[in-house]
This record gives C-alpha cells, sequence and structure tokens, in this order.
C-alpha cells in the first residue's frame, strides 16, 4: 500500500477516536479526516449535486418532481433508505442533500443512531446511491435473442433465455462461467419466461405452448440436452381437454409447491407441484394474460395484467364467485406488459404499452375501462396519445420516458437490501435501460450500450451491480462507478432477425 493510502487509514483511525472520546466536536473531527474524507467527499457530492454521466449513459437527476407522490408510499420507501434523524441533527449542511458515505462512518464511530452500528435504511442510504451505471462488461454473447434474464433470489446464480432454445445458467461467484447450458424441448417461438425454484433445484421454461417444462439444475453435468435430461412436461391443458395455447409468464410459489402461469386464453393457471396437477384455472382476463407474480411470501394473492388494459387482484382464500377477482385496477390506456410485486402483498408496478410503469395501491379498485385499438408489435404509439391520461386512473404514481414495443417489456422494484426499493427499473424498445426514483418519478440513470430492444435486465440483490440482456443477443453487466476494472471490448455479430414477437 502506498504513502498515500497509509495516511488516509491513519486520518480516519485518528478521527474516530476524536470522535468517541469528544462526540459534541463531532464536525471538527471529520475535518480533520483529511485525505480520508477527500476522496469521498468528491464522489459523494457527484451522486448528491446532479449529473452523473459516463460512456454508458448518464443520471439526470432533478428537485423538480416528474411525479409528485404524495402518499404512503413515500414514507415506506423513506423509512427503508433514509438515514437515522439524528446524523441529520447533527451534521453540518443542507439537510434535503443525502448523508456523505464520510459523515455516515463518523456518526457509525460515534454511535449516534445509538445502535452501535448501521441499520438497514443507513446501509441502503450508502448503497442506493452507488448506482450500478459503469460499464458494461461482457457476460455472453449469443446469436439469438435474449427473452429473459434474472438472478436467483441469492444472487449466487444468473439465468438467461434465448430464442434459439439456449437457457444459460451462469455461474455469479466463479466468474460468470456457465454452469449449466439448457436446450429447450418442444420450443415453440421462443422461451417466453423462466422461473428458478427457491432451493435452486430445479428451473421451469415455457414457450407458446400449454406444456411447461421442468428441469433438475443441480447435477453436476453443465449439458442439460432434451434427450439427456429429463425435462418433464407439465400439461397445463388437461383441464380442458388439451386445446393448445401459450404461456406468457410462470413463477413459483416462495415456498416452492406451485407454479402460476398466465396464458394466452385469457386465463391464469395455478400448477400443485406435489399433486402433480392443475389446482386451479381462473378465466381472468378478456385478452392474453402477459404477466403473473405472487403477491407475497403467503401465496394467497395473485396480480394479473393483461392486453385488456386491466391488472387484477386475485384472493384465493375468499372466492365469492367463479372467476371474479377482489379487484380490478385501471389506468393503463393498453395492455400490460409485466408486474413486479413489491412483496408486502400491497404495492405493485406494471410496466404498459401507453409507454408508462405505473405504481398501485391495492386497495383501490374500480371496473374497467377500453382505449383504441393499435398493434404495439409494429406500430409505433401514436404521439397524440402520451399525454392523455385514463379518465379513472387510479395508480400512485406514472413513469415516463422509456419505449415498450414489440415485445412485453419487464420492469422491476430495485432490491430491498441494497436500497430499500427507492428504484424502479426497466427494459426499453429504444435498447436502454431506465431507472426512476418511485418517490419523484425523476430519471436517475439511462444505461445506453444495446442496438436492439431490451427485454429484461435484473439487478442484483446485494451489490450494485445490474445486467441487461437485449435481442441483439447480448447479456452485459453494469456496477458502480470507481471499481478500476475496464469494461470488455465487445465486438458485434450479425444476429439472425426473427420478426415473431
Amino acid at each position: 500500500m502506498d504513502t498515500c493510502e497509509d495516511e488516509k487509514r491513519l486520518g480516519v483511525h485518528i478521527a474516530a477516536a476524536q470522535i468517541i472520546h469528544h462526540p459534541n466536536s463531532l464536525w471538527v473531527a471529520i475535518v480533520e479526516m483529511g485525505y480520508a474524507m477527500s476522496r469521498l467527499e468528491i464522489e459523494s457530492e457527484l451522486f448528491e449535486g446532479g449529473n452523473v454521466t459516463n460512456e454508458a449513459g448518464c443520471s439526470n437527476r432533478s428537485d423538480k418532481p416528474f411525479c409528485k407522490v404524495d402518499h404512503e408510499i413515500c414514507q415506506l420507501t423513506n423509512l427503508k433508505s433514509v438515514p437515522n434523524e439524528r446524523l441529520h441533527q447533527l451534521m453540518p449542511g443542507k439537510k434535503k442533500l443525502p448523508v456523505s458515505p464520510v459523515k455516515m462512518l463518523a456518526g457509525r464511530e460515534g454511535n449516534y443512531s445509538r445502535r452501535g452500528g448501521f441499520s438497514s435504511a443507513d446501509r441502503c442510504h450508502m448503497i442506493s446511491r452507488y448506482l450500478p451505471v459503469n460499464g458494461p462488461w461482457l457476460v455472453d454473447q449469443m446469436t439469438s435473442r435474449a427473452y429473459v434474464s434474472q438472478f436467483s433470489a441469492d444472487g449466487s446464480l444468473f439465468v438467461a433465455g434465448f430464442q434459439g432454445s439456449d437457457i444459460r445458467i451462469y455461474n455469479v461467484d466463479r466468474d460468470w462461467k456457465v454452469q449449466k447450458n439448457i436446450l429447450a424441448k418442444s420450443l415453440r417461438w421462443t422461451v417466453t419466461d423462466t422461473s428458478l425454484s427457491p432451493d435452486q433445484h430445479h428451473l421451469v421454461y415455457t414457450s407458446m405452448s400449454p406444456i411447461v417444462h421442468i428441469v433438475n439444475v443441480g447435477s453436476a453435468t453443465t449439458e442439460s440436452l432434451a434427450n439427456i435430461t429429463v425435462h418433464e412436461g407439465l400439461d397445463f391443458s388437461a383441464a380442458d381437454g388439451g386445446y393448445s395455447f401459450g404461456i406468457f409468464s410462470v413463477k413459483f410459489s416462495t415456498d416452492g409447491r406451485e407454479l402460476v402461469a398466465g396464458s394466452s386464453d385469457d386465463s391464469i393457471y395455478v400448477y400443485d407441484l406435489e399433486a402433480n396437477k392443475l389446482s386451479l384455472r381462473i378465466a381472468a382476463h378478456m385478452a392474453d394474460v402477459n404477466t403473473v407474480t405472487f403477491a407475497d411470501e403467503s401465496g394467497n394473492l395473485i396480480y394479473s395484467g393483461s392486453d385488456d388494459n386491466l391488472c387484477k387482484v386475485w384472493d384465493r382464500r375468499c372466492f365469492v364467485a367463479k372467476d371474479k377477482p377482489a379487484g380490478v385496477l385501471m389506468g393503463h390506456l393498453e395492455g400490460v406488459t409485466f408486474i413486479d410485486s413489491r412483496g408486502d402483498g400491497r404495492y405493485f408496478i406494471s410496466n404498459g404499452k401507453d409507454q408508462t410503469i405505473k405504481l398501485w395501491d391495492t386497495r383501490k379498485i374500480n371496473l374497467g375501462f377500453r382505449n383504441y385499438d393499435w398493434d404495439y408489435r409494429w406500430m409505433d404509439y401514436p404521439p397524440q396519445a402520451r399525454d392523455l391520461k385514463h379518465p379513472s386512473d387510479q395508480s400512485v404514481a406514472t413513469y415516463k420516458g422509456h419505449s415498450v414495443l414489440r415485445t412485453l417489456i419487464r420492469c422491476y422494484f430495485s432490491p430491498e437490501y441494497s436500497t430499500g426499493q427507492k428504484y424502479i427499473y426497466t427494459g426499453s424498445h429504444d435498447s436502454r435501460v431506465y431507472i426512476y426514483d418511485v418517490v419523484t418519478g425523476a430519471q436517475v440513470a439511462v444505461l445506453k450500450h444495446h442496438t436492439s430492444p431490451v427485454r429484461d435486465c435484473s439487478w442484483h440483490p446485494y451489490y450494485p451491480m445490474l445486467v441487461s440482456s437485449s435481442w441483439d443477443g447480448d447479456v452485459v453487466k453494469w456496477e458502480f462507478p470507481g471499481s478500476g476494472e475496464a469494461p470488455t471490448p465487445v465486438s458485434k455479430k450479425r444476429i439472425r432477425r426473427r420478426y415473431y414477437y
């Protein structure tokens, strides 16, 4: 370690000792950190002061809210991501700005939070300011379109599914080595969705077929060919005479005992894996069910979104009448492409073909609404429709800037552990990844690399790392600035275009 680094470390220890013995002179101690403070303060001001620009994209923060969210969600988000109030009271400076890392560390040494260390909110306040906008670094490059890409719950694995029938599982902790390469069986059109079981032993994948395949991914072999490894088919059409339809969305329940799926026959299906049979079919919507998910760990509540423009809530404990939802949420002017739950059984976000993300509170319900017809698969969104608002919009907030065309673009809350779910991020038809602030609605980052639509992307559950995948065949990772590692040069291959959606 060089002399400068030694001086920095020494400055931190001296300042920490002064804080402990003289807590009332906290600001003086911070100033005396010298070299230890300088670099972190400069980085902090970059994130506090406004724009962050790099080769990948830019962050346009603004004090003026893009959308005003005067709601309980603001308080819940702040509780998860705002540091202890005593740090604001004891530290000089503008209270509206985030508390800098050095001030946070000094406060921790002085035990001003009275907790003896960082709380989860303190941690989120620190980590969430370092957005994964640096890069990208190439993870993989395929010759077919990437349709799905997600981290496992613990972040140790990453799953990507491609139109050319490949489903790859990467070991994140082993330098992104391909741990399992699955060749999809009886593929129709593309891999539309994948879901990894909570214990990470099994993976299910879907295509435009009523058969959901489940594969044991815990075996030692890397290749998982359909004629070598058992790809067990779960028939979701058995209850209705075996007619054909496609499945757009599939998710494991938290306990791994059930699957929920959304289909092209306007229905929601629940499959009991222990009993190996369908346990529920709901004629849920008036058009394709593009997305479904369990609302929380209980598995009782299900959210669904459809091309009928509606989001619906289904409570399996109290079906008053057959196929009757517990709530209908309207506000999108066009079809819903994806839903992500906040995990609390109350809030979720949806991506829509009206080019917006909406935040919902399930306690607000109403009847449905239908706008004029257009087809997002080959038509641009009408310019005159971009500023339209649903006459009975029940959403809590709306986020605009990204593009939802040609395919079912996905959006998500940022991780709870590292960010307190204070951001929303999404792929986009314009080949970018957009990150929004939940409370202000501002675009805090736009990641630019891909040359084709980004259908899916995933934020690591614990680290400031985001992976995006695109129809250009690239799977790339983004990290927070300052890691010192140079991005991997990406050589573009010609992708064989197949105009299906």
